[in-house]
């Protein structure tokens, strides 16, 4: 016997399963089409053992108007899995803490960016039971910052922007803009923002002349990511490798910057076996103008 109008309201689908497209079609008027079978299934959505479901980074904001989670997710790739995962994600979220829950996708291209950005829809087309619409900030709307005071203004943004648009030819510009900007926040902040760029790196030339300039201005070696490099170069072997290593490291961050280096300069440089004077010419190849830079500013 049915025990109450809860019960009844969806039991009477599941003694005339048809009746239900029938209601969509009559009463609604939703064009669902006819179907050719209908079988009902176990309504027990409880899973028997644990299955882990992680966000990247979860956020609860609060605002004049209310409260929101903001849902980060780092998408790397494109993964139709996540049409299913990301819906779940924000109806579990708001059911657990009844506060709005905002999707926001960061990719690191803009094909992925493209995909990202599209509605997922759920349902019957046109009588879509769930949209979910991600919020993307990607490589085609995250600003590129490649000036040293703008980068200052907002180093965070300025992470960002090092973070998605850390590849090709304005590479150089944005990570020494970066670089600059890191000297004028606390060092603890820095080497964590440091971190976070190395990580997101995918352009080996890039991650290298990043750790360059690192080393330069001694951020890089603040993290414990320093050790993995510093291991490296153990094995590199005796003090003299490590002055090559110091000496490569200065003429590669000329000649990513663009700036010529005649041979007299490279020779110099070369043949220098002093590891501080070194590091002193790589600090100076950050900001130099001209190669000569490097010997007229001791």
């Amino acid at each position: 016997m049915v025990g109450s109008s809860h019960e009844a309201l969806h039991r009477i689908f599941q003694k005339d399963p048809a009746l239900l497209t029938r209601a969509l079609q009559r009463v609604l008027h939703v064009p669902f089409p006819e179907p050719t079978e209908i079988a009902a299934l176990n309504v027990d959505l409880t899973e028997c053992e644990p299955v882990e479901r992680r966000v990247d980074t979860l956020l609860r904001a609060e605002t004049d108007e209310g409260t929101y989670l903001l849902v980060v997710e780092s998408q790397g790739k494109v993964d139709e899995r996540k049409r299913g995962s990301w819906p779940y994600y924000l109806s579990y979220l708001y059911e657990k803490y009844r506060c709005e829950p905002v999707l926001i996708v960061i990719p690191q291209s803009s094909s992925t960016a493209k995909w990202a950005s599209q509605p997922i829809r759920l349902g019957f087309p046109g009588w879509y039971s769930l949209t979910v619409r991600p919020l993307v900030l990607g490589p085609d709307n995250v600003p590129v910052i490649a000036d040293e005071r703008q980068a200052e203004r907002d180093v965070p943004l300025a992470v960002l922007s090092a973070m998605t648009h850390g590849r090709g030819p304005q590479a150089p510009a944005i990570l020494e803009s970066l670089a600059t900007a890191l000297r004028t926040i606390d060092p603890d902040n820095a080497a964590v923002f440091v971190q976070f760029v190395d990580s997101c790196l995918a352009d080996a030339q890039a991650k290298q002349m990043w750790r360059d300039l690192m080393t330069a201005i001694q951020y890089f070696w603040r993290h414990p990511l320093a050790e993995q490099v510093r291991e490296e170069g153990r094995e590199q072997g005796r003090a003299q490798g490590r002055a090559e290593a110091k000496a490569e490291m200065v003429l590669r961050i000329l000649e990513w910057r663009g700036i010529p280096v005649s041979e007299d300069v490279r020779e110099r440089v070369e043949a220098c076996t002093d590891p501080d004077q070194l590091e002193r010419w790589a600090q100076q190849a950050v900001r130099a103008s001209d190669a000569q830079d490097l010997f007229s500013r001791q």
